[in-house]
């Protein structure tokens, strides 16, 4: 396994493996990430994976650098990609019509295909979480079908309500809060996966995976209420890598 250590100011160490997008490479961030943080270091205020490496910030009233590298190192020394994280599959229910999809006309201009093509598409695979940032909860996705690629907005939204999905050049994703944004959305979800407040705030981490669920325009408002009575949780099952 290939790995570097780069200093960030003070107060926090990045360690990079391969410098590329992919899933092996992926795997060995969300591994090292569970192991870095069962060990439960002393010192450590967060970690902070991302595409390829993994960002560590720490107190250095408590840790020096040098100690926590020599832990970090120890702990690479004894990783298995496979063995320290297992990753859950959350199932997110979408609607691709009417209101919820107001660019669907330009994703079917640009691409060629037709709607029902394009939701099939879109819904047919199983999307790894590379990363989250941008908004909280914001998922970088991984596995998009290409065919369904198309352009960002020339001129961006000043608001996206939360729950939008939308396409980006080779990427899909949800805003799961309201923001502006160029994204061309497709369809939105009832379900909250940034709740404010919460213990735990996102549905997913880095390293899991989502999959798009059609839904009818009854069946999100059915599933909308659930969600607003506090009736409604989406459980993630075990992934088999």
């Amino acid at each position: 396994m290939i790995y570097s250590f780069l200093q960030n100011a003070d107060t926090a160490i990045t360690v990079s493996f391969k410098n590329e997008i992919s899933k092996e490479v992926n795997e060995n961030v969300s591994s090292f990430t569970a192991a870095a943080e069962a060990e439960n270091i002393r010192g450590v205020i967060e970690y902070i994976p991302a595409f390829s490496s993994l960002t560590v910030v720490y107190n250095p009233c408590v840790i020096s650098s040098a100690r926590l590298k020599r832990r970090l190192k120890g702990i690479l020394k004894h990783l298995k990609a496979s063995s320290s994280f297992t990753p859950v599959l959350y199932e997110i229910p979408v609607c691709y019509d009417g209101e919820f999809a107001p660019d669907m006309s330009n994703v079917i201009n640009h691409t060629g295909l037709t709607k029902k093509e394009i939701i099939s598409l879109h819904s047919g695979r199983d999307y790894l979480i590379y990363m989250l940032g941008f908004l909280p909860g914001f998922a970088y996705l991984g596995g998009m079908d290409s065919r369904l690629s198309t352009p960002r907005l020339e001129t961006p939204r000043l608001e996206i309500t939360g729950g939008s999905v939308g396409i980006g050049g080779d990427q899909t994703g949800i805003y799961p809060v309201s923001s502006p944004g160029g994204w061309q959305l497709i369809g939105k979800t009832p379900v909250q996966v940034y709740r404010k407040g919460s213990e735990s705030p996102i549905l997913y981490r880095a390293g899991d995976y989502i999959r798009f669920v059609p839904v009818s325009e009854q069946e999100y408002t059915e599933i909308e209420k659930k969600v607003a009575l506090g009736e409604y949780e989406i459980k993630g099952q075990e992934v088999n890598r």
